[in-house]
Formats: C-alpha cells, sequence, structure tokens
C-alpha cells in the first residue's frame, strides 16, 4: 500500500484540551483551532516524507521505518523517535509520552495522539 498524497483536514476532537497538555501557548492554540491544515505525505518503499501546512507554517520531518530519527514536534521542539508499521496500514511511533498512530484506509488518514487520559483525534480526507 503507497500512503503519498495530499490529505486536509477534515474535523478533529479534543484540540484545545491535547494542545494545552503538551504545552503549545493559548495564542497559538487559538489561532490553529480553526485551520484546515494539509499533510503532503511522499511515500518511498521504508521511507516516508512529510510537509504539514497549518496556516503560514510549515513542517518537514522525514523518517525511515525502524530507523531513529529527529522530528519536529508540535510545540517546534526537535525530538528523536522511531516510526513502525503496523497492520499494513499504521505508522506508529511515542514522542515524550504521546502515542501517535496514523491508520490509512482509503482515501482518509485518522491521527490519534493519546497523552495520558486525553486523546487528540484528527480525520483527513485525501485532496
Amino acid at each position: 500500500m503507497n500512503f503519498s498524497g495530499k490529505y486536509q483536514m477534515q474535523s478533529q476532537e479534543n484540540f484545545e484540551t491535547f494542545m494545552k497538555a503538551v504545552g503549545m501557548p493559548d495564542d497559538l492554540i487559538q489561532k490553529g483551532k480553526d485551520i484546515k491544515g494539509v499533510t503532503e505525505v511522499v511515500h518511498n518503499g521504508n521511507h516516508f516524507k512529510f510537509t504539514i501546512i497549518t496556516g503560514s507554517k510549515v513542517i518537514q520531518n522525514e523518517v525511515t521505518l525502524g530507523e531513529e530519527c529527529e522530528i519536529e514536534f508540535l510545540t517546534g521542539e526537535k525530538v528523536k523517535t522511531v516510526v513502525q508499521l503496523e497492520g499494513g496500514n499504521k505508522l506508529v511511533t511515542t514522542i515524550k509520552g504521546i502515542k501517535s498512530v496514523t491508520e490509512f484506509n482509503g482515501d482518509t488518514a485518522t491521527s490519534t495522539m493519546t497523552l495520558g487520559d486525553i486523546v487528540f483525534k484528527r480525520i483527513s480526507k485525501k485532496i
């Protein structure tokens, strides 16, 4: 399965609560809560390049499955992690105690981030 494409956020749950919990400043939470961000995925074998566009902010991260990589976290901080593929369609990692799972099904990408009992869910559709 190839996950390449551009995905635009359609809906999200618990954005504000989750972003506060990870230390995002209130002004950035307010700016970001209504933006329909776009994520471009370029998938080539075990290598993934993600370009995340949220308003004027652009984050680019590249990962190779099973290898340690450094990515830019939601707060702008650079963190090291290892991304795994599970079930043939889920990218899974843990960053700073947050479990992140992105599941691809057809033209839908569902991202779930869990920190303690706070679950942030974002559903995006291929455009």
